[in-house]
């Protein structure tokens, strides 16, 4: 696990890099840092506004006596999206804005809901909770 994190904080910035370089050539400097600049601030709007709706709709289901188990999966998607969308580079862009964007999110939500579900049947994820 700790390789697997060592490689992601590296190789991911110095690929993000190297890509702002390559745009860099060929729309030049000023249009890439705009392109960065824009994605930011776009992103944290999407994100804000998604997760207001989240809470809203958690608040909802739990003043309804309800589990809101879909929310909680959506609320984690944005929370990380809206990390990727403000870190500089196109590539967690595109990763931040699949996870805002509610449309895109829904494949990845049924991927972590199918994924939670089997690690429950194979005993390797276990929940708590006190009354």
């Amino acid at each position: 696990m700790l390789l697997k994190l060592i490689l992601l904080f590296t190789v991911i910035p110095v690929v993000e890099l190297a890509l702002l370089l390559e745009v860099n050539k060929h729309i030049g400097f000023n249009y890439t840092i705009l392109i960065v600049i824009v994605t930011g601030v776009v992103g944290s709007y999407l994100a804000r506004s998604q997760g207001r709706g989240i809470l809203n709709n958690i608040k909802f289901a739990m003043s309804q006596g309800e589990m809101p188990g879909d929310e909680l999966i959506n609320g984690l998607c944005v929370i990380v999206g809206g990390a990727f969308l403000i870190t500089p580079g196109l590539i967690t862009d595109f990763a931040g804005f699949i996870l805002v964007i509610p449309h895109t999110r829904m494949l990845l939500k049924l991927y972590i809901r199918n994924k939670m579900k089997d690690m429950i049947n194979r005993g390797s994820f276990v929940v708590r909770y006190k009354d």
